[in-house]
């Protein structure tokens, strides 16, 4: 029998996410691959996560005839349930291991390892001589070709690639069982799907630091091929998917694709995608999208309305359209071929607004944009953070909702036009960059989450995930997930409702709701409204409660006890 391992290391590009609560397509389409070739192989996947926290799986993998690594970041993020592993620790861990055939596969093969944001990526020479293949081509396609050809990686192009989207269709399907060996499921996994690869503006060049321009021009897969996968992953137990795995989801089907920069979206597909997605997956739990691109919401506002109603009609609340935006700085669209201008990405915010910002029933807002800014391009001086900051606020001062700005430094991949460019404005603006950064979180962010969330309001299914200290920290599933802080040491991976009481930069404040009065830890019952130490004293020294009178009668303040029976129960 065929022994199979994949080692999933974790991929983050553009257009598609793979670290935890996220699965990406490479995992499940690779596991299709080997299925394929033969129905009985046995397939174990792992987590590099898994590996880090119990090195007796090392065994497993060295007892494999293949063993297959998924790895490699081509843009900068901050992770919190999982984080991607480096080249340094695949040559640590696998430079031991010597029976299986190794490849390495996914964007660490295809552009070498990026780190972190405002470093080059690191070349995949630092792990060649761990592998006996570097998958520089489609992973899914050259293990078919490798097992074809009896595992002889002489002979095996490293470099195929799918020919259309058909050539994954099967394996598509027939991977989606891999997901059941994933760590997080069933409850807190989320399917990361793929509706096409490539971009429209590759015919131009594409944006100066992205990888998708060089996949070509847009390769749709049929809306029957995605409804079969979704159909197989939720018969496989998947309850949260993401429609994220493209650069502009406005873009699926969209019409002169392959000969437009900004080709017309196609509204009618799009509604038959997600309507397919509901009826395949009734029970679904999460439904959210990723990348938009706001130059065709602004060039095409009655098509993408269209659009955006019929993804709010069968998503989940709390839905974000990641916008590239990069910079509002002419010089720097001018000098990187950004795909926006200030006066289109407003536009494009404001379509989102009028259309998604209704308070949906987990207690966010319907689908709100999110902004994506790199900082590091080419043409980027001083005044480019202060135009970043001006456009900002000035979304802020209209009264707009943006649920998410993400604030980046580029990450040069090779093939990219910024690979020659380098960091070398990276290092020049790196104060410039922490002020922007700073200002942005204290005089932005922080007040636009009161707006989109006032105190009292109530999230539902907020999933705990980490302690540190005396706090739980939890997030609802989905497209960027708000951080949120609960007072008190709660059981972890269980899902909480919970009430806002307060904010950070970049997160929220909560607690359990309803609270139990009587069973609440020291630390929720002082971060209540109106308590604090003494008080929490008062009502521990009381306990237990049995009625809404003794509570009242238990504090100094008959209205603070008042209030408090807002947020408790018995």
């Amino acid at each position: 029998m065929l022994n199979v391992s994949i080692l999933d290391g974790y991929i983050d590009e553009p257009t598609c996410l793979g670290v935890p609560p996220y699965i990406s397509p490479y995992p499940r389409y690779i596991a299709g691959a080997v299925w394929s070739y033969d129905k009985h192989a046995h397939v174990f996947y792992c987590t590099i996560d898994q590996i880090r926290s119990d090195r007796s799986l090392l065994k497993i993998l060295s007892k494999s005839d293949l063993l297959i690594v998924i790895a490699g970041l081509s843009v900068p993020g901050k992770y919190f349930s999982g984080f991607p592993v480096s080249p340094n620790e695949l040559v640590s861990l696998l430079g031991i291991i010597n029976n299986p055939i190794k490849v390495l596969s996914g964007p660490g093969a295809r552009y070498g390892f990026g780190l972190s944001g405002g470093k080059k990526a690191r070349d995949t020479q630092v792990v060649e001589d761990v592998f006996d293949m570097i998958a520089e081509g489609d992973g899914e396609i050259v293990i078919s070709e490798l097992l074809s050809n009896n595992c002889d990686t002489e002979i095996t192009n490293s470099f195929l690639c799918r020919t259309s989207p058909g050539d994954i269709k099967n394996f598509a399907v027939q991977g989606s069982q891999i997901v059941r060996q994933h760590p997080f499921f069933p409850d807190y996994l989320i399917a990361e799907m793929e509706t096409y690869r490539g971009c429209p503006r590759s015919i131009v060049g594409g944006c100066s630091f992205c990888s998708e321009p060089s996949k070509g021009i847009p390769s749709f897969r049929a809306v029957e091929d995605i409804l079969d996968e979704v159909g197989m992953l939720y018969t496989a137990g998947i309850r949260n998917f993401r429609v994220g795995n493209q650069p502009c989801i406005f873009s699926y089907m969209a019409k002169g694709a392959d000969e437009q920069e900004f080709p017309k979206p196609n509204p009618a597909a799009i509604e038959k995608l997600f309507k397919g997605i509901r009826s395949k997956a009734p029970g679904l739990k999460t439904l959210h999208i990723d990348n938009a691109n706001p130059g065709i919401i602004a060039r095409y506002p009655k098509e993408c309305k269209r659009i955006a109603k019929s993804i709010i009609k069968y998503h989940t609340p709390g839905d974000v359209a990641a916008f590239g935006v990069e910079s509002v700085d002419p010089a720097v669209i001018n000098h990187n071929n950004l795909k926006a201008s200030p006066d289109e990405v407003l536009s494009a915010i404001k379509l989102l607004n009028n259309v998604g910002s209704k308070r949906g029933a987990n207690g966010l807002p319907e689908l709100l944009p999110g902004l994506n800014f790199v900082c590091g391009l080419k043409g980027e001086t001083k005044n480019t953070f202060a135009l970043n900051y001006d456009f900002l606020m000035q979304i802020y001062d209209s009264g707009l909702l943006v649920r998410r700005i993400n604030l980046r430094q580029v990450i040069p991949i090779p093939g990219t036009m910024m690979f020659k460019f380098g960091i070398k404005n990276v290092k020049r603006h790196k104060t410039e960059f922490q002020r922007f950064k700073r200002k942005v979180r204290e005089n932005i962010e922080r007040p636009m989450l009161k707006k989109i969330l006032p105190l009292g309001t109530i999230l539902k299914n907020v999933f705990t995930e980490i302690h540190k200290g005396k706090l739980t920290f939890g997030r609802q599933i989905g497209s960027y997930p708000l951080l949120v802080g609960i007072p008190g040491v709660f059981t972890l991976h269980r899902f909480f409702d919970v009430k806002m009481i307060d904010y950070g930069y970049r997160s929220v404040t909560a607690i359990p709701f309803p609270l139990d009065i009587n069973t609440a830890p020291r630390e929720t019952l002082v971060a209540l409204p109106g308590i604090g130490k003494k008080r929490a004293t008062r009502i521990l020294s009381n306990r237990p409660f049995r009625n809404k009178e003794q509570i009242i009668k238990s504090l100094d303040d008959p209205e603070i006890g008042r209030k408090l029976l807002d947020y408790i129960n018995f």
